[in-house]
């Protein structure tokens, strides 16, 4: 099995995954935050979305889809444009409101979408390439792939466990 072909389906892991921790909530339940500074499941995908959609367009040259597509006017966030929600205070954090899930769902599966056609199209040689120098050692594009793979599986993982929690309160 060739190195696209494992992230192409490690990366449609991510995409299921964030489906499943959203489908079928609320509004309310999207905002809901299980302490006073928690990180909401709204902000969780928003951010992990932002995040591989940010990442994987400086490493392959390409425009970030919440720029081009017209994310960010959808989701109107009292934010600069370019923010993926690094560092934020928790004020920030509960400036990420969403429609609905549908919202997080669509825009996430846009940036997938642009993901995969962009590994599908590398080449072996091309994850030695370096996209980051500010690091030591410097970050490769195969390393880079890897890191937002982790990522958006810890946030997805944290979002679907805010789910329970709110599930089990409502039970």
């Amino acid at each position: 099995m060739h190195a696209n072909d494992i992230l192409i389906d490690a990366y449609g892991r991510i995409q299921e995954e964030v489906h499943a921790a959203v489908d079928g909530l609320t509004p309310d339940q999207l905002h809901a935050r299980v302490g006073a500074d928690a990180n909401s499941i709204a902000w969780l995908i928003w951010h992990l979305t932002r995040v591989q959609d940010d990442h994987v367009a400086d490493a392959g040259g390409l425009d970030q889809v919440w720029l081009t597509q017209g994310w960010e006017k959808r989701f109107g966030l009292d934010l600069p444009p370019r923010d993926i929600g690094y560092g934020h205070t928790s004020a920030q954090v509960g400036k990420v409101r969403v429609e609905s899930a549908g919202q997080l769902t669509g825009y996430y599966d846009a940036v997938h979408e642009q993901t995969l056609e962009y590994l599908r199209r590398l080449a072996p040689e091309d994850y030695e390439r370096i996209v980051d120098e500010r690091w030591d050692p410097p970050v490769s594009l195969g390393v880079r792939l890897v890191s937002v793979l982790s990522d958006d599986l810890e946030h997805v993982g944290q979002a679907q466990y805010v789910r329970g929690l709110l599930q089990s309160a409502e039970a």
